[in-house]
């Protein structure tokens, strides 16, 4: 499916801006998308896998349950402002991707969709429904700006298996980027996270998390490998606890407070 140049408007539940579903292929330029009703993300995709290749336009979703993005297929966005005004603002199901390349992302999750226990931004996990194979989702994004109005940035869930058992796994890469807050990795969980070409986190790492309820996930950090390459930075904003560090410690920050390495403190950080 082709589509260009066009203003879509939905207001019943169910109904997507732009779906795709069953494997099959859409390529849309420069619309003008908003869904109003609960599970209408303004570009969906359902069972089957598939390709989606949006470039330019706004994409605006106002319902409960209904992102700016839903992707169980490999979904392409480029030059285009996505909006999500009261659920996350992407997610990523299984085996499948969202790519974005100089988009502006905003979103202001506010409201807790079916089983959903936290507020997030951009969602990455596995349901086990059907609707997408298991596997290693992918999130990447390329310029542009990323708004978070509520909730975590990222929260990513049995991307490998299902509900029960599965393990969590992340990896988190950055290039010439400013991060800011706490990254939160539960005792069943495990993270990687790499630091590059002058960048620089203002955070800490820890594993005591609270869901959006105030009930106690996890009190223990997961596995958690830190990498700083010579021109990044971290600057700590409160303890932190990771499983290795490779880098010089000269590049953490300690700013009063202490980065321990499986319990012990580093020493040598500024």
């Amino acid at each position: 499916m082709i589509i260009r140049d066009t203003t879509i408007k939905t207001t019943g539940n169910g109904s997507g801006g732009i779906m795709t579903t069953g494997g099959g292929s859409t390529y849309a330029y420069d619309l003008d998308v908003t869904t109003g009703g609960q599970s209408s993300a303004a570009i969906r995709t359902d069972r089957g896998g598939g390709t989606v290749v949006v470039e330019g336009g706004s994409y605006t979703s106002n319902g409960l349950g209904s992102p700016a993005i839903y992707s169980t297929a490999d979904i392409t966005v480029s030059d285009a402002d996505l909006t999500s005004n009261l659920s996350e603002g992407v997610c990523i199901e299984g085996l499948n991707s969202v790519t974005l390349s100089n988009c502006s992302l905003t979103a202001n999750n506010t409201k807790r969709n079916g089983n959903a226990t936290f507020l997030d931004s951009i969602m990455i996990y596995q349901s086990m429904s059907g609707d997408a194979a298991n596997g290693t989702s992918h999130f990447t994004m390329t310029g542009g700006t990323l708004t978070s109005k509520s909730g975590h940035v990222f929260h990513v869930t049995n991307t490998n298996a299902g509900w029960s058992g599965g393990s969590n796994e992340a990896t988190l890469k950055a290039s010439a980027q400013k991060l800011a807050g706490a990254i939160k990795i539960g005792n069943d969980s495990t993270l990687t996270l790499d630091l590059k070409d002058g960048s620089a986190f203002n955070g800490s790492i820890d594993g005591n998390i609270t869901n959006a309820e105030g009930e106690t996930v996890s009190t223990e950090v997961g596995t958690v490998s830190v990498t700083l390459d010579s021109t990044s930075t971290w600057t700590l904003t409160g303890d932190s606890y990771i499983t290795e560090f490779n880098g010089d410690a000269g590049s953490v920050i300690s700013n009063g407070f202490t980065l321990y390495v499986n319990g012990v403190a580093l020493t040598g950080t500024k």
